[in-house]
């Protein structure tokens, strides 16, 4: 991830409902969540939610899928791999021996499919 795409990310989460609705989409796991019912989870009409999600989408923070009629939507996890290890890559001025295991411990933790 370069520093553009980490500005669009952290763009993306820069607004209370969006990290609302990514936090709760990392609870909720790869399985994923209706559009409607996380309108309903985190407070917010449809057509707000609508472009909150795209929002999130392009900074490759959560992705859809069609299931029937629902789109269901979850965590992109390469996406947030990526953003986790862009935060973390330069930490203990990137001593591998401190840094690499405490990535890897993160990534393993927080995002495993």
């Amino acid at each position: 991830m370069d520093i553009n795409e980490a500005i669009g990310a952290f763009s993306g989460l820069a607004q209370e409902s969006r990290l609302k609705v990514f936090r709760l989409l990392v609870q909720v796991g790869a399985d994923g969540m209706a559009a409607g019912d996380i309108a309903k989870a985190v407070g917010v009409p449809k057509n707000t939610l609508s472009s909150h999600l795209a929002i999130l989408a392009r900074a490759n923070l959560v992705q859809a899928r069609k299931e029937g009629r629902s789109m269901i939507y979850a965590v992109d996890l390469e996406g947030t791999r990526s953003l986790l290890s862009f935060l973390m890559e330069d930490c203990c001025q990137g001593d591998p021996s401190v840094c690499g295991p405490l990535i890897e411990t993160t990534l393993a933790t927080c995002c495993s499919d």
